[in-house]
């Protein structure tokens, strides 16, 4: 009998391990979600400077009893500029929007706001990103549920555009609220 030899069999065992690991996350529960470790957890510290001419968004805000709607933006970010209008329309709904304003420059930051509308009742002002690093976050946008105890409900990653809102955002937006 003739012996297979071995560099032969591995490069076909190599790529079948890979393919059965690609197709598994494929068909996992929720394939484009990130998973946050802050989910369930009292919601990490805040920037200490807030937007100029805005309330600072302190924890206070985040544990004050009320569902609270954290979101990290930049001036620069065209998917920030594209969920915008859906935060204004939260903000106009009576949602507690916060906004963290991050790896900016503050005048930028406050034209836009100034330019576009602000719906944040406080901010944070976080230029180097060191906050955004201490939630988690990966680039703008991304958005926290949070709950009237100040712990982080829910984690979306990405503008709040088009079936991410209806699919993910709203059921957990809602089901915060019903908790309440």
């Amino acid at each position: 009998m003739a012996k297979i030899p071995p560099m032969l069999i591995l490069p076909p065992v190599i790529f079948a391990g890979l393919a059965g690991l690609f197709l598994s996350g494929m068909f996992r529960e929720n394939p484009g979600q990130l998973p946050s470790t802050f989910v369930g957890q009292t919601a990490p510290p805040l920037p200490t400077e807030s937007v100029t001419g805005l309330p600072l968004l302190t924890a206070e805000d985040l544990a004050s009893g009320e569902v609270t709607i954290v979101n990290f933006w930049a001036s620069w970010c065209p998917p920030c500029r594209a969920e915008h209008p859906y935060l204004l329309e939260l903000d106009a709904q009576g949602y507690r929007v916060a906004g963290v304003n991050f790896r900016d420059l503050q005048d930028q930051a406050v034209e836009y706001l100034k330019d576009d509308g602000n719906p944040f009742f406080a901010t944070g002002f976080d230029p180097r990103g060191r906050s955004a690093i201490d939630w988690g976050v990966t680039a703008p946008p991304e958005t926290f549920i949070i709950g009237p105890d100040g712990t982080v409900l829910h984690r979306q990653v990405g503008p709040l555009v088009g079936s991410v809102v209806e699919q993910q955002f709203l059921p957990a937006l809602n089901a915060a609220i019903d908790d309440l």
